[in-house]
């Protein structure tokens, strides 16, 4: 009776037993079934992304691990960078390179740019030190070295790069220093202060000057090397009566005012030819600016001696006409009807062109194709100043 029962209640309870072990394998087994959809619907999820941004994922999810820590670093899948654009940098009304120059008619192009723009005095007759500055369109002023009057008069030079200066002194020394003060030194003596001064060659290793002579003399023409430890001096073999001195980009010509007109030069001092157009009588000129790169064209200030206009014996930067060296014929620049105050040339053919601009000034950045690139109004500081030199 005793055994009868105890097999009875055994097997009520196996039943029992068995039936909960079936509920949990039910609960646990749709559990992982649950587990799994969710990690084949994340898998399918980043398969998409994956193909939208081209990147490949191996997805392994694991049946059987246990539940991530809360603490374990999650991964987000990110763009390889070859695939996701990149962002393009923001102008703000206070960032001048971004916005146009005021007045213009466009940006500059990458292939013709404004270059660096030297200032001095365009009166120097009350003072006897000035301060030379430097501007670049679309940035501020630089304040430079203190030149002596008699520099800003008609004799001073800038490098082509920017970096150095020279000038003859009141004591007929030829000077040489860096931009910004330091590094000064005079070189050679005797130097003619007021027909040639010191004009750079473009590589900027050699000084065209001219030696004083006896008076009467026309007086001697030598390149100056600076990179020689002596600082020798090549002469010219010739000896023009010339004057003002301006090279063209390319090293291989000078041009010389000579005879109320303009002659060209080489860089040994072969004479080349003689701008057409100039006479006595006629239009002449005392003052040459500026040289196209490869001498063919010549901006100046061009006076009619017919009308009285005998102009002065000091340099004078202002400049009324660009000339074609091999013709004589006037160059149409874009203007605007306003007056054109300078011109100089950039080594790539292109000009800055100064013109007056109401109270004041702007400047033209003009393509060798006399096509206007850009516009820019001066500093209002820079209104009582002349540009002394364009460098790149």
């Amino acid at each position: 009776m005793n055994d009868q029962r105890l097999r009875l209640d055994l097997a009520a309870l196996a039943d029992e037993v068995t039936a909960v072990d079936l509920r949990d394998r039910t609960l646990r087994t749709s559990r992982r079934l649950g587990i799994q959809r969710a990690v084949a619907t994340s898998a399918a999820a980043l398969v998409l992304i994956a193909a939208a941004t081209g990147t490949a994922f191996a997805i392994r999810p694991d049946q059987t691990a246990p539940p991530l820590p809360a603490d374990t670093p999650s991964v987000t899948a990110t763009p390889t960078p070859n695939q996701s654009p990149t962002p393009t940098p923001s102008t703000s009304a206070d960032d001048p390179s971004g916005a146009p120059p005021s007045g213009g008619s466009g940006t500059n192009t990458p292939s013709v740019q404004f270059g660096k723009l030297f200032y001095g005095p365009a009166d120097v007759t009350r003072v006897k030190t000035a301060i030379l500055r430097s501007w670049r369109p679309g940035g501020s002023t630089v304040q430079l070295l203190a030149l002596p009057d008699i520099a800003f008069k008609g004799n001073m030079s800038v490098s082509s790069d920017g970096h150095r200066v020279a000038w003859v002194d009141s004591n007929n020394n030829l000077v040489v220093a860096d931009a910004d003060g330091s590094g000064k030194q005079q070189i050679r003596s005797n130097v003619d202060p007021y027909c040639v001064g010191a004009a750079w060659s473009p590589d900027r290793r050699q000084l065209l000057f001219r030696e004083l002579a006896e008076p009467g003399g026309p007086g001697r023409f030598g390149m100056l090397d600076l990179r020689s430890a002596e600082m020798t001096v090549r002469w010219w073999a010739s000896e023009p009566a010339a004057c003002n001195a301006v090279w063209s980009a390319d090293g291989r010509t000078i041009a010389l005012t000579t005879d109320y007109g303009v002659t060209l030069y080489g860089a040994d001092g072969t004479k080349k030819r003689v701008v057409p157009g100039f006479s006595r009588d006629g239009w002449s000129t005392d003052d040459v600016v500026s040289l196209a790169p490869n001498g063919s064209r010549v901006a100046l200030l061009r006076r009619n001696m017919g009308g009285g206009d005998a102009g002065d014996v000091a340099r004078d930067l202002r400049v009324n006409v660009v000339l074609d060296t091999r013709t004589g014929k006037q160059v149409t620049l874009p203007l605007g009807g306003r007056t054109l105050r300078q011109v100089y040339f950039q080594t790539d053919g292109s000009m800055v062109v100064r013109v007056q601009a109401g109270s004041g000034y702007a400047v033209l950045l003009v393509d060798e194709d006399g096509k206007k690139i850009s516009e820019t109004a001066e500093p209002a500081s820079l209104k009582d100043m002349q540009i002394l030199a364009v460098v790149d």
